[in-house]
């Protein structure tokens, strides 16, 4: 960042006196070639750094659009010359010549910046995700799956194959969460930059960063999905919501949360199972207690024997979107009623 700045102020030196240098020649105040030169170098600076954001990529698209549009435009100028009598009406023709070309250059030059993403033959020369990987199997990790940190143990089991794409909006929103002043909000986000190290130094798991980004584009969210469907990627999230809107637009998604659910052991009603009651229910007399995978046991009346283990007998299982809860009674009741 300092080699840059030293390059723009040397810049801005040297055009100041090759300003006045100029003047001399032509026997004009020194001082305001000066002026002249410094203003030419500050505005030029100032340019340099809106076109900051700018990526090669949206350069070409835009020269691709401009190009179609005045190609258009002359096609039009020649119809239009070939239907007016030569000689005659030469302003109507330069009027259809400059509102044309300016109208058709510039639709052209929007909508090809606006849709560049679809040409896959500018896709950005530094990006990590190349035409070859958008071809395989891969999966884009949003920051919520990556806090969690249980996609970590999913990649070490070999479960989940193929590459694994980090984008770079992702690591700034963690490095972001990593350094909130809040502390829940600091640890969960140094949590999710540990859990990417832990990624990166696996040799069985395939983990890229895309530089690929949507200045346009506020949200991480939508970002997420926005590269989603320029590589043809699945995303892997544990967010409901996002879960939802990524499949409204016909992207595909691996949510971590359903995949806890479908591999937990599967319990039908009659069965038995023994449970340690930790705590009170909500209606009256029930006592809660959790199985190893943290699923929801409730023991009718179970209250009053919390701190205790028991055998419990499956009478009904209830699947919520939140997750899987099983009801049942105490073995000595359900015995005493057969």
């Amino acid at each position: 960042m300092l080699g840059i700045w030293f390059i723009r102020v040397l810049f801005v030196i040297i055009s100041s006196l090759v300003g006045a240098l100029c003047c001399s020649h032509m026997h004009v105040n020194r001082i305001q070639g000066f002026i002249l030169g410094f203003i030419f170098a500050v505005l030029l600076v100032t340019i340099e750094r809106l076109f900051r954001r700018i990526t090669l990529k949206d350069i070409l698209s835009s020269l691709l659009g401009l190009s179609a549009g005045l190609i258009a435009a002359n096609l039009l100028v020649f119809l239009t010359s070939n239907i007016i009598e030569k000689g005659q009406n030469d302003s109507v023709l330069s009027m259809v010549a400059a509102s044309s070309g300016l109208t058709l250059g510039y639709l052209g030059m929007a909508v090809a910046y606006k849709r560049r993403n679809e040409f896959s033959f500018f896709m950005p020369a530094g990006a990590a995700v190349s035409r070859r990987t958008a071809n395989t199997d891969v999966k884009i990790l949003d920051t919520n799956v990556i806090i969690d940190g249980r996609i970590l143990d999913i990649c070490e089991t070999g479960f989940i194959e193929g590459t694994l794409i980090i984008p770079r909006f992702v690591l700034k929103e963690l490095q972001y969460i990593a350094d909130s002043s809040d502390v829940l909000r600091r640890n969960r986000g140094r949590r999710g930059l540990d859990i990417l190290h832990g990624m990166q130094k696996n040799p069985s798991v395939d983990v890229k960063i895309s530089e690929e980004d949507f200045p346009e584009v506020k949200e991480v969210d939508a970002k997420l999905i926005e590269l989603a469907k320029n590589i043809n990627a699945k995303v892997v999230t544990n967010d409901f919501n996002l879960n939802q809107v990524a499949e409204l637009q016909a992207v595909a998604v691996l949510n971590i949360n359903e995949l806890a659910n479908a591999v937990k052991p599967v319990i039908l009603p009659g069965e038995t199972m023994t449970v340690r009651v930790v705590k009170e229910g909500k209606e009256y007399g029930q006592g809660v207690a959790y199985l190893d995978d943290g699923t929801m046991v409730v023991v009718d009346n179970g209250r009053a024997l919390m701190g205790q283990s028991l055998d419990v007998v499956v009478t009904s299982i209830l699947q919520t979107a939140a997750g899987r809860m099983i009801f049942t009674r105490k073995k000595e009741e359900a015995d005493q009623e057969k």
